[in-house]
């Protein structure tokens, strides 16, 4: 059984016994939801995300493009490939540099 989480996503089909799941765990999920591009996927339940947002300089009157990396947990219910976009929500620290978790996989 799923729970409701509060957001807006369609839950994975899969059930999980992942206890950082925010659907079948015991994870909550607050904070900030961004999109992001799947940069790497080879560390066991961690990915690397790019998100990419504008940035305006009001000296030269233009934009400039800004990329940062996160890392986020993946659910074991959620199958996340390389250049898939995901959509992750901030939670509560799951390790020393995680503090997102996949919420939603948009291919």
């Amino acid at each position: 059984m799923t729970r409701n989480i509060g957001l807006l996503v369609n839950p994975p089909k899969k059930e999980c016994t992942d206890r950082h799941c925010p659907f079948h765990g015991s994870l909550s999920v607050r904070g900030k939801l961004f999109e992001g591009k799947v940069v790497s996927a080879k560390a066991k339940n961690t990915i690397v995300l790019q998100k990419e947002s504008p940035l305006y300089f009001s000296k030269f009157k233009r934009y400039a493009r800004s990329k940062n990396t996160i890392h986020a947990h993946i659910p074991s219910c959620i199958d996340v490939e390389e250049g898939d976009l995901v959509l992750t929500a901030e939670c509560r620290p799951v390790s020393k540099s995680v503090s997102f978790v996949v919420v939603e996989v948009k291919k």
